[in-house]
């Protein structure tokens, strides 16, 4: 079995700031794939320092090993905050409004990418398969390329990507996507987000498309690029159900909303969740429910995000400012009809929280996948399950829907359409919450992040792939 290698930006290693946890999610799926075939996991460290040192941390723990780099303030400053998170992120997100299109941060991006190509090649083996993820490093597969790498290549975008008239506004959008091409597999979260890359590479490009298989053939050069819908670590989420911080989380939030119903939401503190919206739409509802207000409490639990970034700190702005003045026309001196809580928790408790909340709230303008709408389902009790509330632009939402069997699929721009889901999912009776669950739960177990990672590397490793 030929050793797997994962490039990206975050290392699941201790001390590496905003680097995802080493246990459960996508961390935990990517340890478990490089302990079974022996591999490495390469990345930023999440230090800065004004000069490169050129230094890299290696360790070894349990047959993976992990190499980590500093960057400089500089390369922080243009590649990270600036061309991954204010151009690319935004305009991914087809928030064109936000994205911020400058050269600096563009060149950052492109000398960051290179440097981590540089960094890396002299790790990779012969017969290893490469695994890059997401839009931090889209060009590193070319770089490789450049500097002689023969070794399967596959990318993994875990945002949405843009419809070909929103992607032109980029500038240098066609060398962007060249560099994709040098990849052997892309993978998508859905099929929206492949059609519209497979149509800029037709109408932009002039490739040659096999919709069929996949395959997009360009100046003597074929990619395979298929959507691949991630899941969570069913087995370790449910675990954490077993937990006394779960159990004692469920009974926290039970006891501190005093039998009115618990309607929760859990998102980093970002534009693209739809948050503002989310409270529009809540303040229509009891608008025209003035009389439930004591039937309803919304806890939104929302940790910053990139706090350097402008546009994030205008979002927590808003959402303080919205939040309050609906708690100031609706509190009473013994509740309050919104809880906004600006920091963190345990995947233990938001389990706790998710298996006390009978309506989940999960409602993005738009999301490459958002696994929490999947681990609100997987924590319910099945005897007495909760309602999800879905955004149709949630990538979750192309699985989680059931043909209108499942999840309540709402528009997240209109505070309307909030006010009757909300509505119908507080009057929701027993039987049809049954039902709409288990239209749900298997998707949710059987297509988990274990069998994501194993049919994109099969796929990346086997004869599906042409030889080039």
């Amino acid at each position: 079995m030929s050793r797997l290698v994962v490039i990206s930006n975050r290392v699941a290693v201790p001390k590496a700031r905003g680097a995802a946890g080493a246990q459960g999610g996508l961390a935990g799926a990517l340890n478990a794939a490089l302990k079974d075939r022996g591999g490495l996991w390469f990345g930023w460290s999440g230090q800065e320092s004004e000069d490169r040192t050129g230094n890299m941390n290696v360790q070894r723990d349990g047959g993976v090993t992990t190499a980590t780099i500093d960057l400089s303030t500089r390369d922080v400053d243009e590649y990270y905050n600036g061309y991954a998170n204010s151009t690319l992120w935004p305009l991914f997100h087809y928030r064109i409004d936000l994205a911020e299109f400058e050269n600096e941060t563009g060149r950052g991006y492109e000398r960051v990418n290179e440097r981590f190509a540089e960094s890396v090649m002299p790790l990779i083996e012969e017969d290893d398969i490469v695994w890059v993820h997401d839009y931090h490093l889209i060009p590193i597969g070319h770089r490789l390329r450049e500097h002689g790498a023969k070794n399967r290549i596959g990318f993994f975008l875990h945002t949405p990507w843009p419809p070909t008239r929103l992607l032109t506004s980029l500038p240098f959008h066609e060398r962007l996507v060249l560099t994709m091409l040098s990849y052997d597999l892309i993978g998508f979260q859905t099929e929206e987000w492949l059609s519209s890359f497979v149509h800029y590479c037709e109408t932009e490009l002039g490739a040659d498309v096999d919709k069929a298989s996949g395959r997009i053939t360009h100046e003597g050069r074929t990619t395979t690029a298929r959507s691949y819908p991630i899941g969570i670590d069913w087995d370790h989420f449910q675990a954490q159900g077993d937990t006394g911080e779960a159990r004692q989380a469920t009974q926290r939030l039970l006891a501190s909303t005093r039998h009115r119903t618990g309607m929760i939401g859990v998102d980093r503190l970002d534009y693209s969740k739809g948050l503002p919206e989310r409270i529009d739409g809540i303040g229509r509802f009891f608008d025209q429910n003035p009389e439930r207000v004591r039937d309803l409490v919304f806890i939104q639990i929302a940790p910053p995000s990139r706090e350097d970034v402008e546009s994030y700190q205008k979002i927590r702005a808003e959402l303080e400012q919205k939040t309050g003045q609906i708690n100031g026309a609706r509190s009473e001196v013994d509740m309050v009809p919104i809880r906004y809580v600006n920091q963190g928790y345990s995947h233990a408790e938001l389990y706790g929280f998710f298996r006390a909340a009978k309506i989940g709230l999960v409602t993005p303008l738009r999301d490459g996948m958002n696994l929490v709408a999947k681990e609100y389902v997987a924590a319910q009790d099945p005897d007495d399950p909760g309602v999800l509330i879905l955004s149709d632009f949630a990538g979750a939402a192309h699985q989680l829907d059931c043909d209108g069997k499942g999840a309540l699929i709402v528009n997240p721009h209109s505070p309307d359409a909030f006010a009757r889901a909300i509505e119908a999912a507080l009057d929701m009776p027993l039987h049809e919450r049954k039902s709409r669950y288990e239209a749900m739960i298997g998707t949710v177990r059987d297509e988990n992040v274990q069998a994501w990672m194993k049919t994109f590397c099969g796929d990346l490793a086997g004869d599906l792939l042409p030889a080039n």
